[in-house]
């Protein structure tokens, strides 16, 4: 039962208070009295401690005294009692800058920043100035809002008042546009402090994490180490290592892990759990379990972080292994591992344990699917050819805007897959209709069209699609190599100076690959209407061959190749991997926009099932 804190209750503990040491209060000074019952304040732990104190403070005289409240109300406040801190502040005779920033801090803190930007504006209304520790929760509060318009007019009322340099205040400015995804603003507050500490540089470095520029994230932390300012603290090296895992740096990723073993981090779970997503997603769940394994009480996050790691790499029985692991431990699972868990088993053609996993959700964990477990869903059956009922299933639920596109686009492509003209094309309308994945539909569609022969309806869409102008993304891969990376355009090495050197490796695995039963251009899908001699040529020059070859050239034998790919891998390309990796007897690992695929031996993890 919840203690609930009362002028009654504190006057009945005060009265038991008075028996309880009486002669404390009878020989020591006012100012005495006060530094006992902050310190007090400062090292309660539970509510009865902290109640006891304030019964103290009603004893002394000290109860309407500003000092001494303001740390009740912090006492409650780190206590995550806010009606209580809340409840003293109503009763303060005299309040002052701390007592208010105090409970906005508080408000903030309990994720309520409306209810302090409401407390500001009674602030001013009381003639009470604020201080830069007033402006910074009020920064917070709005980016925790992600409201600009709010955030531009503190930053106006900063700059009047004075506080435009403030170290403090401009650390919270930097985090505040970086979480309404104005970079370029963050960045000139960040240039136009004169100091700057450990706190600013990580805001600026998380900045750039956030809002997916990591190589600026990277630049960013190569430059504080140079400088020797400060040593980065655990948040820092979360950002940085949030950076490496989204551009797939594995090599930087590393560096960042033995400056977390170095600067003591290696226990913080927070840490932990960013390393273990940083291998996962560098196609190393080999090293993402070894971190994940010596966290000693994992949470949730963790464990979500495993079982979307090696879903996404092709391991789903230890996905779900995972997950029955962390339910067998009483932790229950989010919207997210719920994600994860029914990826595991769309890659892995597991349909009974998904639709199983789907059913308990809502019944048993208290989880209502959204529309990325639909996807999940519509993406499994349609990978076993159960399109129709995918089909079914896209048109039953309700899903918002960006869900809507996720489900329609999944079936889109699984209807692609299996041939479904009719319905690939009504998926194609309503993304068309709704204005959203426009070029990929018609992209998909056409080639929807190509596949089944209907050659006029696929050049149709594609002058449609010149004549609006609208454009494919154009597929791109690259490569990291001693810290250098790499990127290739599909068709174009131009810019390459090793490109005669890629051509002439490219034939000669062809014709390898050729003895071994391949036939260069019909195991991908070319849509265009050509000869096959220009499909094949067409073929081997898609980004990630490129990629292969120069990564080929410029590595040691033995050494696995990391490949980065913006669009989900063809199957000509699949094919290709598979059979190169068994001619050079060599590693590879692919990273598309779907999942890993990890090559060896004249195979995939996949299954040749993604």
């Amino acid at each position: 039962m919840k203690q609930r804190l009362n002028l009654n209750l504190v006057i009945s503990m005060s009265c038991y208070s008075s028996l309880y040491k009486p002669s404390l209060f009878h020989t020591t000074t006012n100012a005495d009295i006060k530094a006992y019952l902050v310190g007090k304040l400062q090292t309660c732990k539970d509510l009865t401690s902290a109640t006891l104190t304030h019964s103290k403070a009603i004893i002394s005289g000290l109860s309407y005294d500003t000092f001494t409240t303001n740390h009740l109300i912090n006492c409650y406040l780190r206590l995550l009692r806010i009606d209580h801190a809340h409840k003293l502040f109503d009763q303060m005779s005299q309040r002052n800058v701390v007592s208010w920033t105090s409970l906005m801090a508080g408000y903030v803190s309990h994720g309520q920043p409306i209810v302090a930007l409401r407390l500001f504006h009674q602030m001013q209304a009381s003639l009470v100035l604020p201080n830069e520790f007033t402006f910074a929760t009020l920064i917070n509060a709005c980016s925790i809002l992600a409201n600009i318009d709010i955030g531009r007019r503190f930053h106006a009322l900063i700059e009047i008042m004075g506080f435009g340099c403030n170290l403090v205040v401009c650390s919270s400015l930097i985090d505040m546009y970086g979480k309404c995804n104005l970079v370029d603003e963050a960045r000139l507050i960040f240039d136009s402090m004169c100091i700057r500490n450990v706190v600013s540089w990580t805001s600026m470095i998380t900045t750039y994490a956030q809002n997916a520029i990591g190589h600026y994230a990277l630049q960013l932390f190569r430059e504080f180490n140079h400088l020797r300012l400060d040593k980065p603290n655990h948040f820092m090296l979360c950002s940085v290592i949030s950076a490496c895992a989204s551009l797939g740096k594995l090599g930087s990723g590393k560096i960042t892990h033995g400056v977390v073993i170095r600067r003591g981090h290696d226990a913080n779970d927070v840490i932990a759990t960013t390393l273990v997503d940083m291998y996962a997603k560098c196609g190393c769940v080999h090293y993402s379990t070894k971190v994940f394994r010596r966290i000693q009480n994992p949470s949730v996050i963790p464990y979500t972080s495993m079982i979307v790691g090696a879903a996404k790499y092709g391991l789903g029985t230890l996905s779900l292994q995972l997950f029955e692991e962390m339910v067998d431990r009483r932790i229950k699972p989010n919207d997210v591992t719920f994600v994860g868990a029914l990826h595991a088993c769309s890659h892995s053609g597991l349909v009974d344990k998904g639709l199983e996993i789907l059913d308990s959700m809502n019944v048993k964990y208290g989880v209502m699917p959204d529309a990325k477990h639909y996807t999940c869903i519509a993406d499994m059956l349609g990978r076993v050819g159960r399109i129709e009922e995918a089909y079914q299933l896209a048109k039953s639920v309700q899903v918002e805007r960006d869900g809507y596109a996720l489900l329609w686009g999944t079936l889109l492509s699984a209807s692609r897959l299996h041939g479904r003209v009719d319905i690939a094309v009504e998926a194609s309308k309503r993304l068309i209709e709704s204005n959203q994945q426009v070029a990929g539909a018609y992209v998909t569609l056409s080639n929807t069209y190509a596949l089944a022969g209907d050659w006029e309806n696929a050049h149709n869409l594609r002058s449609e699609m010149k004549r609006t102008g609208i454009q494919k993304e154009p597929g791109s891969s690259w490569i990291e190599i001693k810290e250098s990376t790499y990127l290739f355009h599909a068709g174009d090495i131009s810019n390459c100076n090793q490109r005669s050197e890629m051509l002439s490796l490219l034939r000669e695995l062809e014709e390898r690959m050729k003895e071994k039963g391949y036939v260069g251009g019909t195991t991908g899908v070319v849509f265009l209407d050509v000869e096959e001699e220009a499909k094949v040529e067409i073929m081997s020059l898609h980004s990630e061959k490129l990629a292969l070859a120069f990564g080929l050239i410029n590595t040691p034998k033995g050494v696995t190749i990391r490949i980065m790919k913006n669009l989900r891998m063809c199957r000509d390309c699949h094919e290709t991997f598979k059979l190169i990796s068994d001619i050079v007897e060599r590693d590879f690992i692919v990273r598309d926009v779907n999942r890993f695929h990890h090559f060896n031996n004249g195979l995939c993890t996949c299954g040749d099932f993604w």
